[in-house]
């Protein structure tokens, strides 16, 4: 019998569970989720996430519940809840302290009783994939009648090529990477001016994960308006993940809202490779199309998720790849895209918000053309 290969421990900070449950959550459109545990567990995406439109609160569990328990606690922020928000769907979360001392949410839902529904995420951060808050919140979401089966096992199957994407090329491919803030902008911008100056034949490719795409598609759009700028917007083919019909419903939606800021700005996208959540597999759609009608191309640029888009038949273009994760430049490199760069403040800048913005690679292609 084959020995089972132990998964390398991977040293660097990496997304945590609790987190991957939230942001599930804020997708189901989920009015206010309480954080069962201490008040500082997840604070930063908590506050973030409050920028989206879903509130986030806490049952502040201090060192007397560690030893007594938060049972009483749940219940009484749950009944604030109800009666401040008046939310029309609720969330509770696990965290680390809540779980460990073998905390039951179910139980306090039960004395409480609420007229709506109530997702039930029984999660800690001490999984090796944080897809699995992701896993566990849908799971809850289905038992609660939100989501269908269909749905969730096509979450699930996309949970995890996403957990794959990363283990080859991405987060977790490596013991320890170093973060990196990629190429300078105004040098990778000056190359690829060059390039559709040169008439040169390049796919401009949008594969984001789901909010993240109102900054990612700015780079796509300067790309394709700089091309035009410059008299070479045959020359360009246009390819997203904005499939307006697929996902939850968050995700639709910004699909939605992003589509038409892409029209109104006059960008025509000539292939859609998926919606918002299938970047995982989307990469691989868009890996087909190229391999029958555009293998011949000279460039590329791949925003978003770079890194799961196959190689074979990219190989030999020159590939521009932006992503925000300072984590992801080396394994990038490695792979054999040319340029990498980084939008380090990409993620802040697109929650709460439901039109395009401006990236720090789009401004810089922009200006680098004004005068042409």
């Amino acid at each position: 019998m084959p020995v089972k290969q132990k998964e390398p421990i991977i040293m660097h900070p990496r997304p945590s569970s609790i987190v991957a449950a939230l942001y599930t959550l804020r997708d189901l459109d989920t009015d206010v989720v309480i954080l069962h545990g201490p008040p500082g567990c997840s604070f930063k995406h908590a506050r973030l996430l409050e920028e989206d439109g879903m509130r986030v609160v806490t049952t502040s569990l201090d060192e007397s519940g560690f030893v007594f328990g938060g049972h009483d606690a749940l219940v009484e922020v749950l009944e604030k809840v109800i009666k401040r928000f008046n939310p029309k769907r609720i969330g509770i979360v696990g965290t680390c302290a809540s779980m460990i001392i073998g905390e039951e949410l179910h139980e306090a839902v039960m004395d409480v009783q609420p007229d709506v529904p109530v997702i039930e995420v029984e999660v800690h951060a001490g999984y090796r994939d944080n897809t699995k808050g992701v896993i566990i919140a849908l799971e809850s979401a289905l038992a609660a009648g939100i989501i269908g089966e269909a749905e969730f096992e096509r979450q699930k199957a996309l949970l995890k090529e996403a957990t794959m994407v990363e283990k080859r090329h991405g987060a977790a491919s490596k013991e320890y990477l170093a973060p990196s803030r990629g190429d300078l902008k105004y040098k990778v911008a000056e190359r690829l001016i060059e390039l559709i100056k040169q008439g040169k034949k390049g796919i401009n490719i949008l594969n984001a994960k789901k909010e993240t795409a109102f900054m990612f598609a700015d780079i796509n759009l300067a790309v394709a308006q700089v091309a035009e700028k410059l008299r070479s917007g045959s020359n360009i083919i246009n390819m997203a993940n904005l499939d307006e019909n697929l996902g939850l419903p968050k995700n639709r939606r910004n699909a939605r809202e992003i589509n038409e800021d892409l029209r109104k700005a006059g960008m025509e996208i000539h292939h859609i490779i998926g919606g918002l959540d299938e970047y995982p597999v989307a990469g691989n759609i868009a890996s087909n199309i190229i391999g029958e009608k555009y293998q011949d191309y000279d460039f590329a640029v791949i925003t978003g998720v770079p890194h799961a888009l196959p190689m074979d038949n990219i190989k030999n273009m020159e590939l521009f790849s932006i992503t925000n994760g300072p984590r992801q430049v080396v394994p990038l490199k490695e792979m054999g895209h040319q340029h990498v760069v980084v939008e380090i403040d990409l993620h802040p800048k697109t929650l709460g918000v439901n039109h395009i913005v401006e990236s720090e690679f789009g401004a810089t292609l922009r200006e680098m053309v004004k005068d042409a």
